[in-house]
């Protein structure tokens, strides 16, 4: 009987091949699977140190704003000067904020090399009104130049910001420095209306007609006492007739010279000429020349009938026209009903009394010319045959009443005496030197 010694061996198994295969793919997907946790691990990472860093910055920029914030605080101008362009705050030192206008501020600055004083006009230029008001103002001050009028030192144009750096004048205004002092005599008065008179010879001269003259707009320029008074805003100002020529000043007079360089487009865009100056109805009530209010044509002698006016209110302190609401005003200055009574005008010489009555004439052409009142008796003779007496104490009480009366009258009645008619109010900031801030786009328009 046969046997079989040889062994069954056990068939191969048909999933070894496919376990093999499996161990493979499981190490592969192993190794991606760690590769992929490496990878999000250091994405999650660099997420952790972003965030870090957005919330450092975030921190850091909170601490800025708070730090803005402080100094903010305790130095109201600072977020001003970032208005200024780069070339401006390059070259001065911007110290504070003067005051501001409708259309402009004026800021206190300082030159960084030579550490002398200024105030920078910024003008915006971005619509209409703005453009007409610096072309106004620009295309004066670039063409002056007197020891009476403000002068410009540079002038920084943008697209929508034009930078005026002006004289700093120090001294105060007209009537702030007749308060101040301890007397006030004829005599002192003759010495500022020489200057005010000087300088409008030489705008007269210009064709330049200023139409905002009054004490706001006379400063000193320092606070001494031998100080020159000077002529500023000129943002209302306009030109008695149109001309493709430059004048150039020797001393007091100007003399008419060719300049290649004029621009009388700029001259046309900026004054208007005589056109403009008809057909609108500028200033400040109290200082309007009767023409204007009639709509007559206008000339240099409306500045001469302002300057009747602020003689009127040098010698006593009140107003020559001085009433209660704006229409009874206006008929007072188209009578040219004035008196010389009450104090102290018993006391003030008939000499300063004809200079008064011949500025304050209705008729232009009869009106004295600003090279006449410098040859009027009383300025040329420094009221030396006038009274001596002081006149402070009746000058600075008549102020003082009025400016009770001014305070007591609602402001939204639009009758408060001293406010330019519907346009520009420049507001002061605060005491010391200023600017006479203008914004000449509110002018009434008035049909020919």
């Amino acid at each position: 009987m046969g046997t079989s010694s040889g062994k069954v061996l056990p068939e191969p198994s048909k999933n070894g091949y496919f376990c093999l295969i499996n161990s493979v793919v499981n190490f592969k997907k192993q190794e991606t699977d760690k590769e992929n946790c490496k990878e999000k691990q250091q994405a999650w990472l660099w997420r952790r140190r972003s965030d870090r860093r957005a919330s450092r910055r975030a921190i850091s920029e909170e601490v800025k704003e708070s730090v803005h914030l402080e100094e903010r605080m305790t130095n109201p101008n600072a977020k001003f000067r970032a208005k200024f362009d780069p070339r401006v705050t390059a070259r001065y030192d911007i110290k504070a904020l003067i005051g501001s206008g409708s259309f402009s501020r004026v800021v206190r600055a300082e030159h960084r090399r030579t550490r002398q004083p200024f105030a920078i006009k910024l003008l915006e230029v971005k619509g209409r009104e703005g453009h007409e008001a610096c072309q106004s103002e620009l295309g004066v001050l670039r063409r002056v130049n007197h020891c009476n009028v403000i002068r410009l030192a540079e002038v920084f144009e943008t697209q929508y910001r034009v930078y005026l750096v002006l004289e700093l004048a120090t001294g105060g205004e007209l009537l702030e420095r007749v308060i101040a002092r301890g007397t006030f005599r004829e005599r002192d008065a003759t010495k500022a209306l020489m200057m005010v008179s000087s300088g409008l010879r030489y705008l007269h001269t210009l064709g330049v007609i200023h139409r905002d003259l009054k004490p706001e707009n006379l400063l000193y320029y320092h606070p001494g006492q031998d100080s020159r008074l000077i002529i500023t805003d000129f943002g209302l100002a306009c030109w008695e007739n149109k001309t493709t020529v430059s004048f150039q000043s020797r001393g007091d007079t100007a003399v008419m010279t060719q300049d290649a360089d004029f621009d009388s487009v700029d001259v046309e865009k900026s004054c208007q000429a005589k056109d403009w100056a008809v057909r609108t109805l500028c200033g400040t009530p109290e200082y309007l020349a009767p023409e204007m209010l009639a709509r007559r044509p206008c000339s240099s002698a409306v500045d001469m009938w302002a300057l009747g006016v602020i003689t009127y209110i040098l010698l006593s302190g009140s107003l020559p026209f001085d009433q209660s609401s704006r229409p009874r005003l206006f008929r007072a200055i188209l009578r040219g009903s004035y008196s010389f009574h009450g104090d102290p005008w018993k006391s003030v010489s008939s000499l300063a009394k004809s200079f008064i009555d011949r500025l304050l004439t209705l008729e232009p052409e009869h009106r004295m010319t600003a090279e006449e009142t410098l040859k009027h008796p009383w300025l040329v003779s420094m009221a030396a045959c006038s009274s001596n007496k002081n006149l402070h104490r009746s000058i600075s009480r008549n102020l003082q009443r009025r400016a009770s009366r001014a305070s007591s009258r609602c402001p939204s009645s639009g009758s408060t005496p001293g406010s330019r008619i519907s346009m520009r109010s420049g507001s002061r900031l605060g005491s010391g030197p200023r600017l006479g801030l203008s914004d000449r786009s509110q002018c009434q328009k008035i049909a020919a």
